[in-house]
């Protein structure tokens, strides 16, 4: 009698064991994703990835090396390389503030935001699971080592539509993610070369000066601002105080945008005299109407007013002001502003990315 119940728990911990080594279902993968996403909001969350993020927003696709680190409660850190010009961008946020920081040419900017709170960035791990999660009409498949989602994007932009990540069977770590337009166009293509949970970061991994004196030639300091974002001007008598970096390097190429939307048409275009930033003001008419403002500031971090920080894909930017909007962002050390009282923000994300890539002339 002994033996055969010896036999039948034998019998039921092998079955056991083979119910366990089943084919898992979207439900309980998702189960599984709740229990990672709460870990990560434990005292000790965190992790650490870097992979490539292919952009096909222009005419030539735009490629960068990212770096993602994130510890809990707040604390991110994406390192953005722009391959084919050298530049790479940290947008950092810690208790000070968020951060855009260009340490090679020691340009930065501070906003006010609770950036990436209920915001959407194909390359935090937070937004993949919310978006699996979030979307009960999900598709689930296996491919290999990988459990892949297909699911709705839940991205700021109108463009983008579908997302497809694939997640590590063993890990849920994530190795794929492509984001596609209503024509099933991917426009966004991530590829993890790595990820990894609870890294052990330095003290300072998240400090501001820490990052931007990698690579810069020296220590930027913080402007004031005005209501509207702009530096206040500095009274006669203190300009020796103002570094002439803007002045030595000169003009620079007026980048158009490749996107105007329809109705719209090119107005002008005028550099504004006695500007020591070299600015240039593009104007556009039609069913909207919009001022696009290009500069090379100063050679030290600006501090912006309060606004929503934009996912532009290569960087981030700010969406300040109310009656009148303007988004600015930096790229290769020259500030854009896109200002206008009726431009819709999808679009002025649009003309953004068309920017991006593009030749001066």
């Amino acid at each position: 009698m002994r033996r055969i119940t010896w036999v039948l728990a034998i019998i039921m911990s092998v079955a056991l064991v083979l119910a366990g080594c089943g084919k898992k279902d979207a439900a309980s993968v998702v189960r599984d994703l709740n229990d990672v996403s709460d870990k990560l909001e434990s005292k000790q969350g965190a992790y650490q990835g870097a992979g490539t993020m292919t952009l096909y927003t222009g005419e030539q696709p735009q490629e960068y090396k990212v770096e993602v680190w994130y510890k809990n409660p707040s604390y991110y850190r994406i390192s953005l390389a722009n391959t084919q010009k050298d530049i790479t961008q940290i947008v950092l946020r810690n208790d000070e503030g968020v951060f855009v920081l260009t340490p090679s040419l020691n340009k930065s900017f501070r906003f006010q935001s609770d950036w990436p709170d209920n915001q959407g960035q194909v390359y935090l791990y937070q937004t993949l699971v919310r978006g699996i999660v979030s979307d009960n009409n999900r598709q689930f498949v296996e491919d290999g080592d990988n459990y892949v989602f297909e699911v709705a994007a839940n991205y700021q932009s109108s463009a983008l539509v579908r997302q497809k990540i694939w997640l590590d069977k063993k890990t849920y770590a994530p190795k794929q993610v492509q984001v596609s337009d209503s024509e099933a166009k991917v426009v966004v293509d991530v590829k993890f070369d790595s990820f990894a949970f609870d890294p052990k970061f330095n003290q300072d991994s998240f400090d501001m000066q820490k990052n931007m004196a990698t690579g810069a030639a020296s220590e930027s300091t913080v402007a004031e601002v005005d209501e509207n974002g702009n530096p206040v001007v500095v009274p006669e008598g203190d300009e020796a105080a103002q570094p002439e970096t803007a002045a030595e390097l000169g003009d620079f190429g007026v980048i158009e945008p490749e996107y105007v939307p329809e109705g719209v048409t090119f107005k002008d275009s005028n550099k504004i005299e006695g500007s020591k930033d070299h600015a240039v003001l593009i104007r556009y008419d039609g069913i909207y109407q919009y001022t696009i403002m290009e500069a090379r500031p100063l050679d030290r971090a600006v501090s912006l007013a309060p606004g929503s920080v934009i996912d532009l894909g290569f960087t981030v930017g700010l969406l300040s002001g109310d009656e009148q909007q303007t988004l600015t962002w930096m790229n290769e050390g020259v500030e854009f502003r896109i200002t206008s009282a009726n431009l819709p923000e999808s679009e002025m994300m649009q003309i953004a990315a068309s920017m991006q890539g593009q030749s001066g002339k």
